[in-house]
């Protein structure tokens, strides 16, 4: 896939943003005012929920600059299906389908959730690839990757497919089909991995079995008491200190 940047802004931090496509796929790159071809920036890939870029970028642009205060690039891509991007009828169903359990208070089912993030692992991993030799390949990248946050599935897929990668900071609580559990043993790169403790849409004890399945040797689980959206400033701080120690 080639890469075309098709904006850019210096933001007043000094982090230079652009936007760009990669194919027909929309993503932003976030440079640290430091980054240059003699000194070129490490790289993290910033993972997202499925909500589209737009309604993501403030938190995207939040996380990206506090790893430009660290020396880090930071990217981020459309997911399928999401934003603009062309949706599937599959996709679409899948959503509808996990909107119907939920508002009935019923269980989400095995099936529900294969259709709604094994499609979108199979899809999205690719192109996180396709945006690694595209990005790597500037001059002002360079040095290890990591993965943070995000649809946990393609964190868990990526760690094990994309030996780049050196180390993963995920979030607990996305829907995890029980192949991805398999996936999970075989992952060996060191892990950081938040868990919100009261979180309503997350079922705790999976969150707890799966942190348990990963193969890493090295695995932090770091468990806060709150809901989804109760994430303290001090988890960014730690996932920032991980990154440092690993990835420079």
């Amino acid at each position: 896939m080639h890469l075309t940047f098709t904006s850019e802004q210096r933001l007043d931090d000094g982090v230079l943003e652009r936007a760009f496509t990669l194919g027909d796929v929309p993503g932003i790159l976030w440079t640290p005012a430091s980054a240059s071809a003699s000194t070129p920036a490490p790289l993290i890939l910033l993972g997202q929920p499925s909500l589209g870029l737009r309604k993501m970028y403030p938190r995207l642009v939040g996380r990206a600059r506090h790893a430009a205060a660290d020396g880090f690039a930071t990217a981020t891509l459309e997911l399928p299906d999401c934003g603009d991007r062309p949706r599937s009828a599959a996709a679409e169903q899948a959503r509808a389908d996990l909107r119907r359990v939920m508002q009935a208070g019923e269980p989400v089912s095995d099936e529900i959730v294969d259709a709604l993030v094994l499609p979108l692992v199979e899809k999205a991993v690719p192109e996180a690839q396709a945006a690694l030799d595209a990005l790597l390949a500037l001059p002002e990248i360079g040095g290890k990757v990591g993965y943070s946050g995000g649809v946990i599935s393609i964190g868990i897929r990526l760690a094990v497919v994309e030996p780049r990668i050196a180390a993963a900071g995920l979030f607990a609580g996305s829907l995890v089909p029980r192949t991805m559990f398999d996936e999970a043993r075989r992952v060996t790169i060191p892990l950081h991995v938040l868990l919100q403790w009261d979180d309503e849409g997350n079922d705790r004890q999976a969150a707890l079995d799966l942190f348990d399945a990963f193969g890493s040797k090295e695995k932090t689980l770091v468990a806060n008491m709150g809901g989804h959206t109760g994430v303290p400033q001090s988890a960014g701080d730690d996932a920032a200190r991980f990154f440092t120690r690993h990835l420079k």
